[in-house]
């Protein structure tokens, strides 16, 4: 036992990282524990391990009294005295009580509590791993489903991905590689937990980082992502070089670049707009495709009244009204789309305000 205890903790620190000192420190208060259950016993006892021979060593401790009232807890000036003539009263002694099968209940409680101390290093490693990956991209195998999750195997552990975060186009299968989002990581008493999504916006941001370098470098930036996930989503990016078109560097070569997010997202549309600091270029850009004659706006509000051509209406729309959503949600301003024919009755209306007719005014003419 004496060997095969220390040989264990030798391992335990030089492969496992896990400390000696803090393994016998657990150790000692779970034999405490132990030998009190086992042996009936309430006083205060003390486990010591020595750690050159691997043994167990049990001591009650006592305190030295003029009058004893309690002899598991107490003993004696006298009794003291016979053990050393230093002892005082209120002095604390320890009595040896190892019991002799005492190394039988040692073992088991040492299997246990090295095993507890393994699983607890092995959530910690698990833990400080993922939270370095948290709100990064990680490619995992679709594990199995159940009515609340997706379980994605990530290698070391399988995350959670909820239904709001799974792309309602999708289909996850068994085996099935795809890339998620880790958007949180948990360390709980039952130990880490991982939550993945395939609808964040920020899975899109990640993705145009692996296909786009200059993305990845900095030199062209995402500004803002407005996303329905597996539908269509518009990206507004901007570049800090003024030689490098930002829109073009982001569809890449023939479409490649954007091809490869598209089809990753399994046919998720994309818009790729260019970012400008002037809002009303801004907004006819978010607009896009739907041509735009003018953006006027709210003195008193984030709002504005966008005008496009009457045949235009339904594509700046878009279908449910999706085109206009994604474009507000991108600039941050509540659009209202209005065609040019609705347009000039609304200026009209505004200059010759209708005054409705009441039954009071009328009485008063009369």
């Amino acid at each position: 036992m004496s060997k095969e205890m220390l040989r264990a903790l030798t391992v335990l620190e030089e492969e496992k990282g896990i400390s000696k000192d803090v393994v016998i420190t657990a150790l000692e208060a779970a034999l405490v524990s132990a030998y009190k259950k086992n042996y009936g016993q309430a006083q205060n006892v003390e486990v010591e391990f020595d750690q050159k021979k691997g043994n167990m060593h049990v001591y009650a401790v006592k305190e030295v009294v003029e009058y004893v009232f309690d002899s598991t807890l107490e003993v004696s000036l006298e009794e003291a005295h016979a053990k050393n003539k230093a002892y005082e009263v209120g002095d604390k002694i320890r009595f040896e009580v190892t019991p002799k099968d005492f190394g039988r209940i040692a073992a088991q409680t040492a299997k246990q509590v090295i095993m507890q101390r393994l699983r607890d290093a092995e959530r910690t490693n698990i833990y400080n791993e993922f939270i370095q990956y948290e709100n990064e991209i990680m490619t995992g195998v679709v594990d199995r489903q159940d009515f609340r999750y997706v379980y994605v195997n990530l290698g070391r552990i399988v995350a959670g991905m909820a239904k709001q975060d799974q792309i309602p186009t999708e289909e996850y299968l068994p085996d099935q590689r795809i890339k998620v989002l880790v958007s949180k990581v948990d360390n709980t008493t039952k130990g880490p937990q991982i939550f993945v999504s395939r609808t964040h916006p920020d899975l899109l941001k990640r993705l145009f980082e692996q296909e786009v370098p200059e993305i990845y470098d900095g030199v062209v930036e995402i500004v803002s992502i407005a996303r329905e996930a597996g539908d269509r989503a518009k990206v507004a990016v901007r570049s800090n070089d003024a030689n490098l078109d930002p829109v073009g560097t982001c569809v890449g070569p023939r479409g490649q670049r954007v091809h490869n997010i598209v089809e990753e997202l399994n046919g998720e549309n994309m818009d790729i707009v260019e970012w400008n600091e002037d809002p009303a270029v801004y907004i006819k850009n978010a607009l896009n495709p739907a041509q735009v004659l003018k953006v006027e706006f709210n003195d008193d509000s984030n709002g504005c009244i966008v005008v496009v051509p009457d045949h235009q209406l339904s594509l700046a729309i878009g279908k449910r009204g999706q085109n206009a959503r994604l474009a507000a949600k991108l600039t941050g301003y509540r659009i209202d789309i209005k065609s040019e024919t609705a347009y000039e009755e609304y200026l009209e209306n505004l200059a010759n305000p209708v005054v409705e007719e009441t039954e009071e005014t009328s009485s008063e003419e009369e």
